[in-house]
């Protein structure tokens, strides 16, 4: 009996990045984040080691310029949108001084717990367009999964005063790898709103110039009730109604446990794709 067609990839996104009605309604995505420190620390994957290799690999000699080295003379950064501190902490754990910002003071809180299992990491409550840190103090700027909630232009200018000659910006993502049909899917049922194109490019002001892109593929392994839990920390399902989020996380449940046959409690491999962009100072 000959074999049926091969099963294609359905339609993926055309976005360069998340798409809002309007500045209010973005806004209010936004500020669902606030209150969700602990069920995002414990649900959102943190960065492959090897991406942050590949940030690090990019950082300026220290000796370079004094006025971004850290207390032990090491190299300075500052991770806006920081959040729970996951790629804060990362960087802090390879011997970088990192300063963590963000608007929640919640997530901060929990960014604090994490620790101190590195003594070189301290927070900042602040917007990512006007921070308040001094010029020129960083090597290194970050922001994970964060740069689309920010005012592109307006972060781009503040990420230049930041950054000490010679500096880099890295803007990082972790998005479910939906170029995998089950994962399509399972993006569409929890409303997953980061959903890029292959090719994306993130939106940055004229101030900042391109030098590397890398994308690497990976799985994250859940027990199947916490890849269902995962839809909470989106902000389509934390504001929606009751009735319609009870129905997303039932047709999760539905979908991981009957359409795909996993057991309750089983360990899923949840692919997921790292997109990393590297910046430095446009030449004038």
């Amino acid at each position: 009996m000959p074999a049926g067609p091969a099963p294609t990839v359905p339609p993926v996104s055309s976005r360069h990045q998340p798409r809002f009605r309007s500045a209010e309604r973005k806004e209010a995505l936004a500020a669902a984040f606030q209150d969700q420190g602990e069920d995002y620390d414990r649900l959102r994957p943190g960065y492959p080691g090897a991406v942050v290799e590949a940030i690090l690999t990019h950082l300026p000699d220290t000796d370079d310029d004094g006025s971004a080295a850290g207390a032990d003379g090491g190299a300075r950064a500052v991770d806006l949108g920081a959040g729970t501190g996951k790629l804060a902490w990362a960087l802090a754990e390879r011997g970088l001084d990192v300063t963590a910002v963000d608007t929640s003071a919640a997530m901060l809180e929990t960014a604090r717990r994490r620790g101190p299992s590195a003594p070189s990491l301290t927070t900042h409550l602040a917007p990512a367009e006007s921070t308040g840190l001094p010029e020129g103090m960083a090597h290194l700027v970050t922001a994970a999964q964060a740069w689309h909630w920010f005012d592109a232009p307006a972060a781009t200018i503040e990420v230049t005063r930041l950054l000490a000659p010679g500096g880099v910006l890295a803007l990082v993502w972790n998005t479910l790898d939906v170029a995998i049909p089950w994962v399509h899917r399972l993006s569409r049922i929890m409303h997953a709103g980061d959903v890029q194109r292959e090719d994306f490019e993130p939106a940055v002001g004229p101030e900042l110039a391109l030098i590397e892109r890398r994308v690497h593929r990976w799985e994250d392994p859940m027990p199947s009730h916490d890849v269902i839990d995962l839809a909470r920390t989106r902000s389509y399902v934390i504001t929606a109604a009751a009735e319609r989020r009870n129905r997303v996380l039932a047709n999760l449940d539905w979908y991981l446990h009957e359409h795909l046959g996993h057991a309750r409690g089983s360990i899923i491999g949840v692919p997921y794709r790292t997109d990393l962009f590297l910046y430095r100072a446009a030449v004038p």
